[in-house]
């Protein structure tokens, strides 16, 4: 939910590094201690000992390989992340849990950061937050050292060597099958139990949905490079049906799911946020509203967490504090609601889009690559966003489908402060493939656009800012490519004016950067490089043909009206003065400091009506949908979008 910069307690609204923990530091969640294993021991350098591995750690614990390497590949994809863990202490592409190497870090939401909220008439709260007690760790947080008492491991080997790894895992889903009572079959039909006992759920809907996930991989099959250039195959056995009657012997317990907003395909439980007031009309967490009869959701808008499972839902039940309509686990992909879909969240940091958007946090951290995503945890997401876009009729493309980097600044003073997450590490080209809307190339070599679609592994820009030693981050694939002010990697990078300041390569500077997805009128060429237009200035970016950057693409534009210089730009879509009634003030239609000049163009997602929702009272008896009568165009303006007035732009169709 939140990005960072370098000196975070200069900077507010972003992202906090890793250091001491401080008053507010120490609010935090347990989070895994990054950089506490080794680099992968290198005893084989073949492109196939992992596949090897699965095959040994089959044979030796009579576990079926399919069963295997598909409940890997629901935890990592089969990737190593050079033994990083991930944000719930995953490790390896098994991802065994070792939260005992945790430590307290950045809390949720930093006092003095973005307003969540966004509207000038009324801030969100942002109180001091208590320290949470320390309990003790779920079992989901701990099957590594279970996998070291089983397999006779050392934690470290479990932590630093692959085949290790995948032996501990093979290790644990056999004591499951046998705590069951089933037989170690060589039928990977018998043994649902046991793969949504390895889920670590505490509740069958939970291990139900995880094991589905796992036996739709082994009728699917799947086949990729991982991330330390390993091939790993899983053939596909289509007519597999498993023993899902496994599950009633499990002992598992059930959600509370009362009311609950989510697609079946998902497990989901009800963790609401309240809605209290606390003296002289303060109130929060959230606005209730009655969306989508009085207002359309337009947009969905990912956020990431920077905290643990545990905090985090803790932080969204005090009235207090800011608030989000889901969050999703990293572990099993455990979905909560927090607020409903007909109330307006506090999230996006610009009132306009919380009151056209559901918010939805995931498990992770922004500006730590390895503090990884598991694919339990891009599913659960994707089905709930095909659900919400299916409901509301949201169009699944990257202008509505936003990521909290993407919600532009309600005014200039507030566009510096915005957040940067989920970040360059977000695999966006992975997940529009899971929503079933995968980017790909819909023009021919002419074509007036570009869909940005670097490819994900290969695609490692150098960052800063992931620590507070200066260092460059850890190498790791990235969706976001830079940009530079000519064809030429030592050119100076695109500046962006409304932060004031110099671009720079941090993980949280958003000035030169475009995201896969995103797409950008097409400005010129020269050699392997493209330019785009983007924040009013012509950027350039790398984009060989051998290993492409962006791919053509056609669609809507927008350009100034003939005669105008140029045009302002807005971030948000607010009605003119006249169409407030009495009682409701007229909020101001400022421009950002930005323009549109004559001769360029930019991508339309969207029309969007002149809107504000007046709601700052406890009671909704004064609350207001005010409708105005001018139009916007919602555009790709830079990293972020932003609106024009339709009166001020001519609409034109690119060249296919």
């Amino acid at each position: 939910m939140r990005g960072s910069a370098t000196d975070s307690t200069s900077a507010p609204g972003h992202r906090q590094l890793r250091r001491a923990a401080g008053p507010l530091a120490s609010a935090a969640l347990l989070v895994p201690l990054l950089g506490a294993a080794p680099a992968q021991s290198a005893t084989d350098s073949s492109a196939d000992r992992l596949q090897h591995a699965f095959a040994n750690a089959a044979a030796e614990y009579h576990v079926p390989q399919s069963v295997l390497l598909a409940v890997s590949y629901l935890q990592s994809r089969w990737d190593w992340h050079a033994g990083a863990p991930s944000v719930s202490g995953g490790y390896g592409p098994m991802h065994l849990t070792d939260a005992r190497t945790a430590i307290a870090t950045t809390e949720h939401n930093a006092e003095g950061s973005e307003d969540a909220r966004g509207d000038g008439e009324r801030a969100a709260v942002h109180p001091a937050v208590k320290v949470p007690a320390e309990s003790a760790l779920p079992a989901r947080l701990k099957t590594l050292p279970k996998a070291a008492q089983l397999t006779g491991l050392t934690a470290e080997e479990l932590r630093s060597d692959p085949a290790a790894n995948v032996a501990g895992g093979a290790a644990l889903l056999a004591a499951a099958q046998k705590e069951l009572g089933e037989p170690l079959s060589a039928d990977p039909a018998e043994w649902y139990g046991a793969v949504a006992r390895f889920s670590g759920a505490d509740d069958g809907a939970t291990a139900a949905t995880y094991a589905d996930d796992v036996y739709d991989v082994l009728r699917t099959g799947e086949e990729r490079t991982t991330d330390d250039g390993q091939l790993v195959a899983l053939a596909a056995q289509p007519r597999l049906t498993a023993d899902t009657a496994q599950l009633r012997r499990a002992g598992l317990g059930t959600l509370p799911t009362d009311g609950v907003e989510c697609p079946s395909s998902v497990s989901c439980e009800a963790v609401w946020a309240p809605y209290a007031q606390f003296g002289n009309d303060d109130y929060g967490n959230h606005d209730l509203g009655d969306r989508p009869v009085s207002q359309s959701i337009k947009y969905i808008v990912i956020h990431d967490t920077e905290g643990a499972w545990d905090g985090v839902l803790n932080l969204i039940q005090d009235p207090t504090y800011v608030s989000w309509n889901y969050t999703v686990r990293s572990t099993d992909g455990l979905i909560a609601q927090h607020v409903k879909a007909k109330d307006v969240a506090w999230h996006a940091g610009n009132w306009d889009v919380n009151a056209r958007s559901v918010g939805i946090e995931h498990e992770g951290f922004l500006a730590n690559p390895d503090a990884w995503y598991t694919e339990a945890m891009y599913r659960s997401s994707a089905r709930l966003v095909k659900y919400l876009a299916r409901k509301y009729d949201i169009p699944l493309d990257r202008q509505h489908i936003l990521g909290h980097d993407n919600v532009p600044g309600p005014t200039t003073s507030t566009i510096p402060g915005m957040h940067t997450d989920p970040g360059p590490y977000w695999d966006w080209r992975h997940y529009f493939q899971l929503l079933g809307h995968p980017f790909r190339r819909t023009a021919g070599k002419q074509g007036g656009l570009v869909t940005i679609l670097p490819d994900y592994a290969e695609n490692q820009p150098v960052y800063t800012g992931c620590t507070t030693s200066g260092e460059a981050c850890t190498a790791h694939g990235s969706s976001e490519v830079r940009l530079y002010s000519d064809h030429d990697v030592n050119a100076p990078l695109v500046k962006d004016i409304g932060l004031k300041k110099d671009p720079t390569e941090d993980v949280n500077d958003l000035s030169s950067r475009v995201s896969t997805g995103q797409q950008y009128a097409v400005a010129d060429h020269w050699g392997d490089w493209t330019a785009i237009w983007y924040l009013g200035q012509k950027a350039w970016f790398q984009n060989p043909r051998t290993a492409p950057a962006a791919v053509p693409a056609k669609g809507l534009v927008i350009t100034p009206k003939d005669g105008l210089a140029s045009v302002p730009v807005y971030g948000r879509a607010y009605p003119e003065k006249e169409a407030y009634p009495a009682g409701v003030p007229a909020q101001s239609v400022v421009p950002l400091p930005y323009t549109i000049p004559a001769g360029q163009t930019y991508v339309v997602g969207d029309e969007v009506p002149g809107e504000y929702y007046y709601s700052v009272t406890f009671t909704t008896d004064s609350h207001r949908v005010v409708m105005g009568k001018d139009l916007y165009y919602e555009i790709q303006y830079g990293h972020r979008v932003a609106f024009v007035r339709a009166a001020d732009v001519t609409l034109e169709g690119s060249a296919g």
